[in-house]
């Protein structure tokens, strides 16, 4: 089966911007969308959706992407997400990622089956990032960002293991949550987490 091509970029007017996110899952740490307009003509090869790709490819492929597309990360952050709710927080994250571009694109997909309350011309689509060469682009520009963020937060929150787990629920990591307790990046608003904040 062959990778994400472009063929659902092709028909709409203007530069056609592909959005992903990464961290909706996580017990810890933010949610971020990646905006991405590609060069076709400088395109670089082996784009694919981000869990697919090993890290090596993954970082790699960051690399090439900054220095030829058009980019735009928005993030949202712990009491957002505990504010809000996950979905509205990830909403949130991918209208700060096209704003972030820094032009309005003439149409915009979207990974998922739901659209963001915004004034852009957008298409959702499902498995996108697995379909659309943009959306698998964005895919990897965001889960990078946020990977190397949880690498970053692991150096000031040891113990909880995020430099692997990325904040992740893994059996090491809800451990560790019962043993230490919640820090201040971890999303309350979550079960696992409100639960280990209760008194006993």
């Amino acid at each position: 089966m062959s990778g994400p091509c472009f063929k659902r970029e092709n028909g709409f007017p203007g530069p056609v911007a592909g959005v992903d996110e990464a961290g909706r899952g996580p017990l810890a740490g933010p949610v971020v969308a990646a905006a991405v307009i590609l060069d076709r003509r400088r395109c670089p090869r082996g784009i694919d959706d981000s869990k697919k790709l090993c890290l090596e490819a993954r970082e790699s492929l960051f690399k090439k992407l900054s220095q030829v597309a058009r980019i735009g990360v928005g993030i949202a952050d712990v009491e957002e997400i505990d504010r809000l709710n996950i979905y509205w927080a990830t909403m949130l994250a991918m209208t700060r990622a096209v704003e972030a571009l820094g032009e309005a694109p003439g149409h915009v997909l979207v990974d998922g089956n739901r659209l963001p309350r915004w004034s852009y011309p957008a298409t959702a689509i499902v498995g996108g990032d697995a379909l659309c060469r943009s959306i698998a682009a964005a895919s990897i520009i965001a889960k990078v960002t946020r990977d190397r963020m949880m690498v970053e937060h692991d150096r000031a929150h040891p113990g909880y293991g995020w430099a692997s787990n990325k904040g992740y629920g893994c059996p090491a990591h809800r451990e560790a949550l019962q043993r230490l307790g919640p820090t201040p990046l971890h999303r309350r608003s979550f079960a696992p987490v409100r639960q280990a904040s209760l008194p006993f």
